[in-house]
């Protein structure tokens, strides 16, 4: 059945236009160039889970970090963005606000809950899905329209682009990006007899969510291994630089205890974490290993009330914390009487790790205030002619 255009619910329109910026035509050229060596869209290491808020004047906006990979660790998120806003609200001597984001924070330490109002604002637990592009030469790298700002070490002081995004599914987009986004909006993962309740959910969510809206990309690493590509690091990263600072934290501070590495090796993955810090690659080989920096997609789905919260094969590891908590102390996993101002007892493996992850912190921060040194030697920029 073909629908009126008239009548097609605004969450079901996509609207593409032309680019008029120069670099925005340049990122909808280059996405488009990227379907040849790249035809194939899977899945990438499933859902990933956030908070969104409704906006007062209409539509949702994301709460910073939509990158859990666990329903229950954004229900956690919840409660202690809850607890922050309480805060703020103490602060401001709103008593009354205060109250009502303690008593939801103090809900969702007890309650798988992925819906709350509280002060007259709807907060939701959102699912987004993850994407990437392959091909013969395994999985895409970053673009070079993918923004790539800060130098080697340095990621860290990057904000994440999807932090106050604007779930708005009629936006306009370029022609590449609109026509990725109804390739995705289509797709239902095959799947197995065991997991037939995620098929289900698939099929289901196409119909409940008809359309969606595209955050900005984020980055994995992954590993060429005897098996294909598998993910090397569980974290996303948010610009190319952070996931090539997350293979040079690997490669000096994890590897070298998890590997247990001899001091040569050590040396040799050392020399591979400053060759891609002074590189910028997206592919580096160490060792007999390949590993890759990957550019992973992300589309939130959307429905008549807003972004797709967790499905019910959605199953998260763990229950909400008070609960868990609870379980561990029955179980005598944590015992009644711990004193809490005990200090750790770290074993020889994590105390190695502790001193290697002491050894990059002062290398990094070495390499930041080089980098400020840099920043006040140069001319300040002079202006146009006018």
């Amino acid at each position: 059945m073909i629908e009126d255009a008239e009548h097609v619910p605004a969450y079901r329109t996509i609207r593409m236009s032309p680019p008029d910026a120069p670099v925005a035509a340049l990122a909808d050229l280059e996405a488009w160039q990227a379907r040849n060596p790249y035809p194939d869209l899977r899945g990438a290491d499933g859902p990933a889970f956030g908070i969104a808020r409704e906006s007062e004047e209409g539509g949702w906006r994301l709460e910073p970090h939509c990158g859990n990979s666990d329903p229950q660790d954004a229900r956690d998120s919840m409660a202690g963005l809850f607890r922050r806003r309480a805060h703020e609200a103490e602060q401001a001597g709103d008593e009354e606000r205060r109250q009502a984001f303690l008593a939801a924070a103090d809900r969702l330490d007890w309650e798988e809950i992925d819906e709350l109002t509280v002060a007259g604002t709807r907060y939701r637990v959102v699912r987004c899905e993850r994407f990437i592009r392959t091909g013969p030469d395994g999985p895409e790298p970053p673009r070079t329209t993918d923004p790539d700002p800060s130098p080697a070490g340095l990621s860290y002081q990057e904000p994440d682009p999807a932090d106050g995004f604007v779930l708005d599914p009629i936006s306009v987009t370029g022609l590449s990006e609109g026509i990725l986004k109804l390739e995705l909006l289509g797709l239902v993962h095959p799947v197995g007899p065991i997991e037939q309740g995620i098929k289900e959910d698939a099929v289901r969510a196409v119909q409940t969510h008809p359309g969606g809206v595209l955050l900005p990309p984020v980055f994995m690493v992954a590993e060429r291994t005897a098996f294909g590509w598998q993910p090397s690091l569980p974290a996303l990263a948010t610009s190319p630089q952070d996931a090539r600072d997350s293979i040079s934290f690997g490669l000096r501070v994890v590897d070298p205890v998890r590997r247990r590495l001899d001091p040569a090796q050590r040396a040799e993955y050392a020399r591979a974490a400053q060759w891609l810090d002074d590189n910028r690659a997206n592919d580096l080989d160490v060792a007999g290993r390949h590993l890759r920096v990957v550019r992973v997609e992300r589309l939130i789905r959307i429905g008549p009330d807003g972004p797709e919260g967790p499905r019910s094969s959605d199953r998260s590891l763990q229950p909400p914390f008070k609960v868990h908590d609870q379980q561990l102390r029955a179980a005598g996993s944590i015992p009644e009487d711990e004193d809490e101002n005990a200090p750790i007892v770290l074993g020889p493996d994590a105390e190695e790790m502790h001193q290697l992850m002491i050894k990059e912190q002062e290398r990094r921060a070495a390499v930041a205030a080089k980098e400020q040194r840099r920043k006040k030697k140069q001319p300040p920029k002079r202006g146009g002619r006018k």
